[in-house]
């Protein structure tokens, strides 16, 4: 009743207040997840689970729920958070199996090839017979 008098209004929000508890939930989550796998050069792998639970699963499902079922935007929006849930979940399953060690061993290797040498190394190199002298 901050915004609205209108009992309509009241009533769609407390229908809906479940839904957006669980969607703030889940898309506090989720970001963090892809991130992780991206970062890690999964960048392959998130846009195909992305594409999988939107495109495959949450669109459909909300439109199922929404005309078949009848639950209007309750029904798209569940259908929704259902995809966010399985990215979510394969997410963290692929997060779990990643070989966090092979991962730092990759970066160092790429760290290695990618670095630049110091200057006055290359210009100047001191050898162990020059500091004797």
């Amino acid at each position: 009743y901050l915004f609205s008098n209108s009992k309509e209004v009241s009533e769609a929000v407390d229908d809906l207040s479940m839904i957006l508890a669980v969607s703030i939930l889940l898309n506090s989550i989720q970001p963090i997840l892809s991130g992780v796998a991206v970062g890690a050069g999964m960048q392959s792998i998130v846009a195909v689970v992305n594409l999988a639970s939107y495109y495959a699963v949450g669109i459909p499902l909300g439109l199922i729920l929404t005309y078949v079922f009848h639950l209007g935007v309750k029904g798209l929006w569940s259908g929704m958070l259902a995809g966010i849930a399985l990215q979510t979940v394969v997410l963290c399953y692929i997060i779990y199996k990643t070989d966090w060690e092979l991962e730092v061993k990759k970066t160092r290797e790429r760290m290695k090839v990618w670095s630049l040498k110091p200057s006055h190394e290359e210009s100047n190199p001191i050898r162990e017979d020059d500091e004797s002298k």
